[in-house]
């Protein structure tokens, strides 16, 4: 099959989407397909880029990035007449049409020449119809909505979930479309080796000898960021010996309030902003931390959680990373409300516990072999595609969760 995927920016700063879109395009080349991703060179802040996975067109004869470039102010709404151009003379020769992320002009542009050119078409929202994400902004959103976006769900093909928790909410927000639920994955292989055990803790001298939380993605209203503040500083009232790591990039200039919130509770002297950690750097973050934490309020996947359990590293998250069920299920970790107070005491617990961190690790590693590989991932979405680009509807094999197929 020809395939295409869609997406607004493949810039590493705006977290998994990209770096899913490109491993995704890998696992389905894999299986002996064509695989085209299409997207803009939009990367915040005025900047442009080359898209981090464009080396897969130099390795790989299967997997061709077309970039192509934002012509139209604002540079936010990433409006790109060469890529609609594009996208009305390569649909025609397309099987199926996979679009990520909502409310861009790439979702415009690709929804109204996929029903042009009657190729089936997959919306992946990333979470945006999570109710807590879905009613910010709504003014702006109800206007797109309006515009195009509700028609283009009406004649989608199928959405794509990353998790049941996904599908769930939402579905107040998708005209009763077909929808199946395949998770994100990774490849174990670029998790081992590991870089030696201390190599992250010389490069940040402050870390020696503490017990490392790490906090790993984005500065972003979302991720509770102010909930892991007043929970440090609960834990760092009971023991002397922790330190945070917040790793990840900063798009939208909300450092200054992190750091307002850290000092608040006294302890942004045992806080270590990284900036974004890539390749080795990153996987000396997750081999030297002791405990990874989550207290998202909204988080469709995360990516972040599962590359802390390939690397062996036991997880703490929310109720709202909607992959808490298969980490809770796994014993790869533990499952807390958003509340700072559940998530210190249960910090403490943990750090407590060396036997069952230990343990968890080794969970999370399994648990990724089982549900989170690529090559079993990308042999479900081949179904999918495969049963759409037929003109079928989706079977029940093809809307059930991993879960559920791993059992």
């Amino acid at each position: 099959m020809r395939i295409l995927h869609v997406i607004p920016t493949l810039s590493a700063r705006y977290g998994g989407p990209a770096k899913a879109c490109g491993e995704m395009s890998m696992a389905l080349a894999d299986r002996g397909h064509r695989l085209e991703i299409f997207t803009t060179n939009y990367d915040g802040f005025g900047g442009y880029i080359e898209p981090s996975v464009a080396p897969l067109s130099d390795r790989r004869s299967d997997i061709t990035v077309h970039t192509f470039p934002v012509d139209v102010p604002p540079d936010l709404c990433r409006i790109s007449r060469p890529l609609a151009r594009a996208l009305n003379e390569t649909l025609p020769a397309v099987d199926v049409l996979h679009v990520h992320s909502l409310y861009f002009f790439t979702t415009l542009a690709a929804g109204f020449f996929a029903h042009r050119h009657k190729v089936p078409l997959i919306l992946r929202p990333h979470g945006t119809l999570d109710p807590y994400i879905y009613m910010r902004h709504r003014g702006r959103k109800f206007l797109v909505e309006s515009l195009y976006q509700n028609r283009m769900f009406k004649r989608a093909a199928a959405v794509h979930y990353t998790s049941e928790d996904e599908r769930v909410l939402a579905a107040p927000y998708v005209f009763d479309r077909p929808g199946f639920v395949v998770p994100l994955g990774l490849n174990l292989a670029d998790y081992r080796p590991l870089p030696p055990r201390g190599s992250f803790r010389a490069r940040y001298p402050e870390t020696r000898d503490k017990a490392v939380l790490l906090y790993l993605g984005r500065i972003n209203f979302k991720k509770g960021l102010d909930v892991l503040a007043k929970a440090f500083g609960k834990v760092a009232a009971c023991r002397d010996d922790v330190h945070l790591v917040i790793a990840g990039p900063d798009n939208d200039g909300l450092k200054p309030q992190v750091e307002a919130w850290l000092e608040a509770e006294g302890v942004l002297a045992k806080t270590t902003f990284t900036g974004m950690l890539m390749g080795e750097a990153k996987l000396a973050a997750l081999h030297d931390a002791d405990l990874f934490v989550l207290p998202s309020f909204s988080e469709n996947f995360g990516i972040a959680v599962i590359e802390a359990m390939a690397s062996g590293l036991p997880v703490l998250i929310s109720d709202r990373v909607n992959i808490h069920h298969e980490i809770d299920r796994a014993g790869a970790g533990k499952v807390e409300p958003v509340d700072p107070a559940c998530f210190a005491k249960r910090i403490l617990s943990m750090l407590n516990d060396k036997n069952s961190l230990r343990e968890q690790g080794a969970r999370g590693i399994e648990t990724v072999k089982r549900l989170f590989n690529w090559p079993h991932i990308g042999q479900r979405l081949e179904h999918v595609y495969e049963v759409l680009a037929s003109g079928g509807p989706l079977d029940s094999n093809s809307q059930r969760n991993e879960h559920d197929l791993s059992d």
